[in-house]
């Protein structure tokens, strides 16, 4: 029988700093050894042994430090389950086990050589910034953490409109290839044409220079048929694996990422199991396994964690975690085309009147934090597109304006624990962008100027990518760089969901959108609360004036 490994307990020792001590339990043959081992001393077994198993991801302090309980509890939660599942993989791989090297590490009395004190074995909150840099300059060797990233979905209809010749790759740590989808065989099926524009979209980032990570998405809300009967079984999970790590070979890929919307849910009329779930972990492990560190594993995700076997959120994810590389939170679709329209991708539910109060990217953050998916490993979405609704309304639904002492605005942490946005110009500031359409064009007239209508009824009941709404003359790009109203719209704020509106009541049109000051926000957001980063839906929306809508969400991301 395979011995059996657990970190369910640490402790903290203060010599020469403090630092954490991770308890490691094995038990084997009726015999239970308990070792304590900081995170450098893992990190020299696993340089030792030359294995392909993936240790969790350093955190170097001296770039990353915020000085709160959360930030402790959320790195050794992390570093508990996957230093535990390092362990478990070389005790059950016949080539590590019998090491010398392995069993002096867990023996009690085994000396690891291990290096001296480093910062990454650090107690977060009890090491400063300026400590760290101290650390840092006496020679330790750490290495440096990831970058925050700025990521996007390429889908493959984008070559027309955005040839993969033409992208700038300087503006992207990851690029999302979209899609390749599983079919009845448990392999890949792929678009006509679409393993070409692949091609060339490698071939164009190799010949760019730059370091973009080209990622393979396979399923997409339309693509998630087969995904249930794909991970079914051992047997079709090998198939299914063994399909996308081909794809990563052959195309140079650096990763895949799983588009399943959604296990146990039926998404677009999908069949599905109260198993899938269980059956997407043992996916996910087989990936690892195939596609050791640094391929890239990720997954498109909704607000909630995955649906269990119960059909209610998963509580305790951090087995993903620990073989995953990041989720992609999808903050988008929230609210869709309506009479009555609400937010596309509300920042939060920032005066209590949402109807889902669960679909934000506080919530979001929040909802899968709690569950155990790090945000260092939490990747928010940012839609490039909005709805068109037929409507005459005037306000979005839920919303209605906050007071001055609202309690996002007026204190450092919300309900949710996680850090409010430092509005650029505050809400309130921004709210009065809004002019009154028929002062302005009163204005216009007087001046002798003649204001161009802009007409966006064809457009009812659909998505419509930014550039489109540019295109109309219903938002116009002013030399500061934002985007005001214009063609006889209004533009508005909405305070309660912090994202932009556009209304003609004569039209009986009501667009929701994103726009520089909202993807700002949200960018800004996910930096201050320690995520991973940003992707954005789509590459091809945005293309108004090149890539104004990634300028700003890098700069809100501190790159």
């Amino acid at each position: 029988m395979a011995p059996f490994v657990t970190i369910s307990t640490h402790t903290t020792s203060s010599i020469p700093r403090p630092h954490i001590l991770y308890n490691v339990e094995v038990a084997k043959d009726g015999k239970e050894t308990i070792v304590s081992r900081r995170y450098s001393e893992f990190e020299a077994l696993h340089k030792a042994l030359k294995d392909p198993f993936v240790l969790p991801p350093k955190r170097l302090l001296a770039t990353t430090f915020v000085p709160s309980a959360w930030v402790d509890d959320s790195l050794i939660a992390e570093r508990k389950t996957g230093l535990a599942t390092y362990i478990s993989e070389l005790l059950s791989a016949a080539e590590f086990a019998a090491s010398p090297v392995l069993e002096q590490f867990l023996s009690p009395d085994g000396d690891t050589n291990a290096t001296r004190f480093n910062p990454e074995d650090a107690v977060p909150s009890t090491l400063s910034r300026k400590a760290a840099m101290n650390l840092l300059e006496t020679g330790n060797e750490v290495e440096a953490q990831a970058t925050i990233i700025a990521a996007a979905y390429y889908p493959d209809w984008s070559a027309d409109s955005n040839p993969p010749e033409k992208i700038d790759f300087s503006k992207f740590d990851i690029l999302f290839f979209a899609f390749a989808t599983p079919n009845s065989s448990s392999t890949l099926t792929w678009d006509s044409g679409s393993q070409s524009i692949l091609q060339r979209l490698v071939s164009a980032k190799n010949k760019s220079g730059k370091s973009t990570k080209i990622v393979l998405s396979v399923g997409g809300w339309g693509g998630s048929k087969y995904f249930s009967q794909a991970c079914s079984s051992s047997a079709n999970r090998t198939k299914f694996v063994n399909a996308m790590a081909s794809a990563v070979k052959q195309y140079g890929l650096d990763g895949i990422d799983i588009d399943w919307e959604y296990p146990n849910s039926e998404g677009a009329g999908n069949p599905h199991s109260s198993a899938d779930a269980a059956n997407l972990l043992s996916l996910f492990k087989s990936m690892r396994s195939a596609l050791p560190s640094p391929k890239l594993i990720s997954a498109a995700v909704p607000h909630l964690p995955w649906l269990g076997s119960n059909g209610k959120p998963l509580t305790d994810v951090s087995a993903y975690a620990a073989v995953m590389d990041y989720v992609n939170i999808m903050n988008y679709d929230v609210w869709g085309a309506s009479s009555t329209p609400g937010p596309n991708a509300p920042l939060g539910n920032l005066c209590g009147t949402s109807t889902q109060p669960q679909a934000s990217a506080q919530a979001a953050l929040a909802q899968w934090k709690k569950a155990g998916f790090p945000a260092s490993k939490q990747l928010l979405g940012l839609p490039l597109y909005g709805y068109v609704s037929e409507s005459s309304k005037t306000t979005l639904t839920g919303s209605l304006m906050p007071s001055s002492d609202m309690v996002l605005l007026a204190k450092p942490e919300d309900a949710t624990g996680a850090k409010p946005v430092e509005f650029v110009n505050g809400a309130h500031v921004r709210s009065k962008l809004t002019l009154n359409a028929d002062a302005r064009n009163a204005k216009a007239a007087a001046e002798g100027e003649v204001t161009i209508q802009a007409n966006l009824q064809s457009w009812y009941g659909q998505q419509i990518p930014f550039n489109e709404i540019v295109k109309s003359g219903a938002l116009v790009k002013k030399s500061d760089g934002t985007y005001g109203q214009g063609g006889g719209f209004t533009m508005a704020w909405d305070n309660c969901s912090d994202t932009p509106f556009l209304y003609n009541t004569s039209q009986k049109t009501v667009v929701t959108y994103d726009d520089t000051w909202s993807l700002g926000d949200k960018a800004s957001f996910a930096k201050s609360n320690g995520m991973a980063g940003c992707f954005t839906w789509s590459l091809d929306q945005p293309k108004d004036d090149g890539v104004t809508l990634q300028n700003v969400i890098r700069k809100s991301l501190g790159k």
